[in-house]
């Protein structure tokens, strides 16, 4: 197996200071020094390819890149070649992709994923390191690493997912076995997982809210929106199946005189059984950096879930994003949703076709306040949610090196 070399351009990551928000629970504050003179990596295994839909392993392994190494392993690739490609995305940021031959058995995938990241490890001297996990199938190529310090984020519950594979709560039990830390995506995780570990943390969906604020002016006109005329009605997100169908459907059936636009990859679903009406418009995969210029020509954006069994414990990045480009939100009633942003006077609940068009209906025409939706957004940011983390990352160590 040899490594290939790829530079990307630095991304770029604002760095916002905004008052801390205090986690679910917390462990005691130990001293700090001489902590980052022994753990200088981080490796992440995600389930997820950092150019994908731009959200949380993203914005939360960019901030971390300011205090370590970060290697961001993905799953493999697999072709006519055996190699391990190193992709540079930032300074102390590279994205890690084992390449793997078809044909290869299951058994033989896991040997080469091992023995990547075996090479990973020697060939950069990676020796006190925190290893993260997306993931807990990764385990199965990455158990015997000798981390510093575990951490599993739990931003979704993978098993409630189309084709989730049959032993991932087998792995997840022991990964939250070997855990020191695990933070969950959202509240409803949080009370899933709190039973099962010591030390669980709840840090939901945060915002870059410098990202997303231009919104609220005119912002140039992307091309693919110009043709489509208002009012138009706005989704960004994956399209899988946590998304209602047949809510979107009838939607555009009761409302041909609005224009649904939707962003984003179609995942996991036949592009067959997606609604079509002239009124519903797939616009396919956005860069984040895009994704403002769309917000700034939508007058609502809805969040469409489906209530099943892969959607109760999600905690959408898309509704701060929302309200930080100022549009004013309809969601279905997901559980996080409602808690974290049920109170704020631009977000509407419906839980029905009928209430879902009338509740749209009201967004279109009412004026709302920002004050009280500002506050709450700027004491939510992916910083301060950062430096929460890492306050209780650094007392973890500060304990472990005792």
């Amino acid at each position: 197996m040899f490594i290939t070399y790829i530079l990307q351009q630095p991304m770029s990551v604002p760095n916002l200071k905004k008052e801390k928000a205090s986690p679910v629970s917390s462990l005691p504050v130990q001293p700090t020094h001489l902590i980052d003179q022994e753990v200088t990596d981080l490796v992440c295994f995600s389930h997820l390819r950092w150019n994908f839909v731009f959200q949380r392993p993203q914005h939360l392994l960019s901030r971390a890149s300011r205090q370590w190494r970060v290697w961001f392993v993905e799953e493999p690739i697999y072709g006519d070649t055996d190699q391990l490609e190193l992709r540079s995305i930032a300074p102390n940021l590279t994205v890690v992709v084992p390449h793997i031959p078809h044909g290869s058995t299951p058994e033989k995938s896991l040997e080469l994923q091992r023995r990547a990241v075996d090479q990973l490890m020697v060939q950069h001297s990676i020796q006190d390191f925190i290893a993260w996990y997306y993931t807990p199938m990764a385990l199965a190529f990455s158990r015997h690493l000798k981390p510093r310090l575990m951490i599993y984020d739990c931003m979704d519950e993978l098993s409630a997912f189309l084709g989730a594979p049959a032993n991932l709560l087998e792995q997840e039990k022991e990964l939250l076995k070997r855990a020191h830390l695990v933070f969950t995506g959202g509240l409803s995780l949080f009370e899933a997982k709190q039973g099962r570990h010591d030390h669980v943390f709840a840090f939901p969906s945060s915002i870059d809210f410098n990202h997303f604020s231009p919104a609220r002016n005119e912002l140039p006109l992307p091309a693919d929106l110009a043709s489509i005329p208002g009012p138009r009605i706005g989704y960004s997100g994956v399209i899988d199946e946590r998304m209602d169908l047949h809510l979107l459907r009838a939607l555009a059936e009761k409302r041909p005189d609005w224009q649904f636009t939707l962003l984003g990859p179609v995942v996991k679903i036949d592009w067959a059984n997606l609604p079509q009406a002239p009124n519903i418009h797939y616009l396919g995969f956005k860069q984040y950096a895009s994704l403002p210029h769309y917000f700034s020509h939508w007058d609502v954006a809805i969040m469409p879930f489906a209530i099943n069994e892969a959607t109760r414990y999600i905690s959408p990045t898309k509704t701060p994003e929302y309200l930080a480009a100022g549009l004013p939100v309809v969601s279905t009633p997901i559980h996080d949703v409602v808690s974290m942003y049920g109170h704020l006077t631009p977000v509407d609940i419906a839980n029905s076709s009928d209430a879902f068009e009338q509740a749209i209906a009201r967004a279109l025409l009412e004026n709302n306040s920002w004050e009280e939706v500002d506050a709450f957004l700027l004491s939510h940011s992916w910083d301060t949610t950062w430096a929460e983390m890492s306050q209780l990352i650094q007392s973890q160590l500060a304990l472990l090196f005792e």
